[in-house]
Order: C-alpha cells, then structure tokens, then sequence
C-alpha cells in the first residue's frame, strides 16, 4: 500500500464531523472524506477492522478528487447518510448506509457515488486490517468483478469495483470518474463465513429492502416538542441495539473525554443502566418496541444474575472482557483500551432503574410472568444489598452514594403501583424505609440532598430521585436540590456531573449533557416551562452537522468529547422532548 494513499485518509478529525452508519449488530463512523475511520467485526465488541481513528492504517474511502467542500445528512428517520461534496466540476454524492437489519454474522456496508451535477473524479481505497490492523487484506482474487479476499480470520467480498488494482500492503485501489446523472454501487461484506456460495446481493432490491426496514422501525415521535430531533435519535437507538435487545453505550472505544487525562474507556457493551433509560424514554413517548427490546435483555440478566447483577454485559450476555491496552497510537491525547474493568463494580441504583423500567413497561401493559418474576428478584436484592457501600452511577470508590439508595426507593414506588395491592404495600414500605434512613445523614443543612453521608457536595444526579418518585416533586429537598444544581452546576446553559475539586467546573471536565436534560426535565416538573425549554434548546444543540451526541461537551472550546454516538444522551433528549410537550406537576413514573 502507497504510504499517501492511506495517510491521506486516515488522519482523524473532530468528533462532531462523523455520521454513524448502525444495523444493530455493529456500527461505523463515516468521515467528512468519505473515510469508514471505525468498524468492529462482526460485533459491536469484537475487534476493528477498520480503526484510522485509534491511528490504524486502515481505510475504506470515497473521496472526490482535488479541491472539494463536504456536507452531508441523513435520510429522514433512519442511519441511511448521504455525504456531499462540492468540487471545482460539480456536486459529487456517497449515499452509505449498513443493510438494516443487520445479520449477526455479516456486515454489510452500502455505498452509491452518484455525479449530481458535473462530473464526477473519485478515488476509492479498501485497506481492512482486522483485529485492530494486526492484519491486511490477503488472498485476494477478481471473478467476474468481484474481488474476494481474507483479513485475519474475516472473508471480504468486494462488488462494483471490478476495475481496482491492488497496491502494496494488502489493499485496493479505484479512480472513478462518472458523468453527470451516473452512479456506481459498491457493496463490501465482511463475515466470519465464507461468501463464496452466497448469491451476490443486488444493489437495488437490497437498498430498498434497507429503506423499506427503516421506514417501519422509526416512529413519528410527533408527541414531542421537538419531532424531527427525536425521531432521528430514536433512529440512532435503533441502530445501536442488537437482535438480543441490549442497546450499546457507544460504538467506539478509547475516544478521551479529557485530553491526557486517561480517561478513555471501551463504551461498546450494553450497560444495565443506559438500557433502562433507553426504555423508559421510549414508554414517553408510547414507543414500544424498543422498551420491549431493554425489558427482554434486563429480564434475562435479572433472572441469570440475581444480587450479583453486573453494570454492564456484551451484547449477546457475556461478561465484559477484562481491561486491556492496544499498542496503538491512539485518538490524539488518549491510550487505547479494549474492555472494561467495570464488571467488577457493585452498582446498587441499577436496581431501581430496573424496577423503573419494569414499571414504564407495566404501564404500557407489556409485562408478562417472567418479567414480574424479574422484578421480584430485583426487590429481593434491594432488600438484601441496599444498605452496602456502592460505586454508583459515577462508577467511583464505594460509599453509601445518595442517589443510588433514593433511586430503589423511586423504583420500588413505581412498581409498586402496578403489583397486587399486598405486594405494592410492602415494597412502599421498604421506599419510605429507604428514604428515611437516607435522610438521617444526607440532607444537607441548606435542605438539599447531599451525595453521600461524607461527603456534602451537590451532583446533578441528586435530579433524579425527584424525577422519578422517590420523594414528591415539590417535597423541600427536591426543590432545594434543583435549586442548587442550577445555581453550583449549571454553566452557560450546561450542566456539570459535580465539583471535582477547587477548579472551576470546565477545567476538570467537559458538562454532562445527560444532566443537562435531566435538568430540562426537573425545572419543567417545577412549574418552569420556559427555563425548561432552554436547557432542552441548549443542549439539544451541544452536537455536530449529523446531530450526534458524546456524552461530555466542552462549553469553553465547543467540542464532542468521549464515546460515539453516547446512547443515553439521545434517549434523555427523547424523554425530554416527550416530557416538554406535557403539563407541567406530573409524575416522571
């Protein structure tokens, strides 16, 4: 491979420039030139085959030839993406996309170069390096224009690029040039089988079995203030979650939410937490198929793991792999890591997120014998661990954390009013025992909730139990709380986790935009619609020309920081925006 083939490509660029392309079983990142810069094969948590963004010298690329200025967006309700150029000889179009639904075994990625105006100069280049570049693309071989070949242990096949040459290192190579109204498909499967005996797939019947997909899936979300957002973030969920159910936290390892900090983690694996947000924010807005979704995956780990729940899983249920590092240059300012050292945690508030989820779904009438069973576990382990030192939502050092103890209390309440009258009033019970032991030692004298008995500092998920119905929305500490966390936490419109320390908020971390639409939500609950709608408007704005989030923003310097796509973000802006078109003094359960 030409040095400057690759290196022309693979040099990674802000955040807020990639469109990510999902089926469920897997996601990409598509760079503004025309650079697939990450993908995992065949699962979200295996290991890259394409990774430029963690300095790979990988690439899958269409990228129009000489001076050209990039745009791009994404067709309505769905993770088709069309990448634009303007060139010195016209208007030059990538329609991609992954084929939706996505096979666990194949990944199909789409790409059409369409000449929209002008002529149309194109060089496309095809380097996969599988498992994380260790190897090239080899075996190669072209029959009746197709080109097949071998990554490590992956088989390729490459159609519409008959004409490409191969180059040195184990790629290949195509300029293309398209009249004006013209248009090449490429179709590229990547599968742990072999594609030698499988019928090719035509262009056309398989984008319009894609578009058909995505159609159905995505809902109007015209119950929300804020329509389109949602619908497209509904998409982006779509994308993340797996046949199993378990939605993804991000597709992406290793991206730093701090420059040098160390702070970079591997996001690709369901964690318990994010999946009951996802489906509470779907029961917001009456979407039930992906609550379904995060009810069956939460279910089937409640009732394997019981009291030793873990925070997080691989997609298909597994534990999450051991940290480790990858021998790599990195995103610039990080390390790279695969694997998350997470499982180890004890996270008791994820009990009461599942016992909130089972309530959101008890209210759309979709719980079923199992699921009541899940829940029943799910308050056995509260009774038994509620009162042990956790690591909380924040995944720091074990402490008797405020917000991990009021949010079983918010999910025992909820359920609660689903289950046979006996049972509702016990679990109540155990609710009001909850808070009350918590407010022995953590109100803080100004009368708000502290986060834990040592430790008096106010954090922004201290909104929650409010929100969800630990304690009353009007009762004093939830007022005062709200109050705090706006006036200590709240910057510019943003909102920060908590004071790490004596710095000012923005030079320790970047705002949590998950805690600025909690904080949109908790002022609404407050009777404040306006001062609601401009934490919603604010952060729903805190993303880059494809409308995707990462789960911190640096206000000061206005950049993406951490994982990509966040999935929790755009779940909160969901129930957000269904919150918003709603009246204000209701409850959040």
């Amino acid at each position: 491979m030409r040095a400057a083939s690759v290196a022309s490509v693979a040099s990674p660029h802000v955040l807020r420039e990639y469109a990510f392309l999902g089926d469920g079983e897997r996601g990409a990142l598509v760079g503004p030139r025309g650079d697939v810069a990450w993908m995992c094969a065949p699962r979200w948590h295996d290991d890259a085959v394409f990774a430029s963004l963690l300095g790979v010298p990988s690439a899958y690329s269409v990228t129009p030839v000489g001076r050209s200025v990039w745009g791009g967006w994404y067709e309505d309700g769905s993770l088709i993406w069309r990448s634009r150029w303007v060139t010195e000889t016209g208007f030059v179009e990538c329609r991609e996309a992954l084929a939706f639904p996505g096979d666990v075994d194949t990944a199909v990625l789409l790409r059409r170069v369409v000449a929209r105006s002008g002529p149309a100069h194109v060089r496309i280049l095809l380097a996969p390096r599988a498992e994380f570049g260790r190897y090239g693309l080899s075996r190669l071989s072209c029959a009746d224009g197709v080109w097949r070949g071998r990554t490590g242990g992956l088989h390729v096949r490459w159609s519409g690029a008959e004409e490409a040459r191969p180059v040195a290192g184990g790629a290949l190579e195509l300029e293309l040039t398209l009249q004006e109204g013209e248009h090449r498909d490429l179709i590229l499967e990547i599968s742990t089988k072999s594609l030698a005996r499988r019928r090719l797939r035509d262009p056309d019947s398989t984008w319009e079995a894609t578009e058909y997909a995505w159609e159905q899936s995505t809902p109007s979300m015209d119950v929300t203030v804020a329509a389109d957002d949602a619908r497209q973030s509904r998409a982006f969920l779509r994308g993340m979650t797996s046949s199993t159910g378990a939605m993804v936290a991000a597709s992406t390892t290793s991206l730093p939410e701090r420059a040098a900090q160390g702070r970079n983690y591997d996001y690709r694996y369901a964690w318990i937490r994010d999946q009951c947000y996802a489906g509470q924010a779907m029961a917001a807005c009456g979407d039930v198929d992906l609550l379904d979704c995060a009810v069956a995956f939460v279910t089937e780990r409640v009732l394997a793991d019981g009291d030793r729940l873990a925070p997080a899983y691989t997609i298909d249920g597994r534990p999450v792999p051991s940290e480790r590092s990858l021998d790599l240059p990195g995103y610039p300012g990080a390390t790279s890591t695969v694997g998350n050292w997470v499982y180890e945690q004890f996270q008791l508030d994820n009990f009461g997120e599942v016992l909130l989820l089972l309530a959101a779904a008890a209210g759309k009438d979709r719980l079923d014998l199992e699921q009541w069973r899940a829940a029943e576990v799910t308050v056995a382990a509260i009774k038994s661990r509620w009162q042990e030192a956790d690591s909380g939502i924040w995944e720091l050092q074990p402490r008797r954390w405020t917000h991990s103890r009021l949010m079983c209390a918010a999910g025992l309440r909820a359920l609660g009013r689903h289950a046979p009258s006996r049972q509702g009033a016990a679990w109540t019970s155990l609710a009001d025992a909850i808070v009350s032991d918590t407010s022995a030692d953590c109100v803080h004298e100004s009368g708000r909730w502290m986060r834990s008995p040592d430790d008096e500092r106010v954090d922004a998920s201290l909104l929650l139990p409010g929100l969800r119905g630990a304690v009353p929305a009007r009762d004093p500490r939830t007022v005062a709380t709200v109050e705090a966390v706006e006036r200590e936490l709240g910057v510019k419109g943003y909102v920060y986790r908590f004071p790490q320390d004596a710095r000012p908020l923005g030079e320790a971390e970047g705002a949590f935009l998950l805690c600025g639409f909690h904080m949109s939500m908790a002022a609404h609950q407050q009777g404040d619609h306006t001062q609601a709608m401009r934490w919603f408007e604010r952060n729903r704005a805190a993303c880059g020309s494809p409308g995707l989030f990462t789960e911190e923003y640096d206000v000061e310097q206005r950049q993406l920081r951490g994982n990509y796509p966040q999935a929790f973000v755009h779940a909160l802006l969901i129930e957000a925006a269904a919150r918003l078109a709603g009246p204000t003094h209701v409850p959040m359960t």
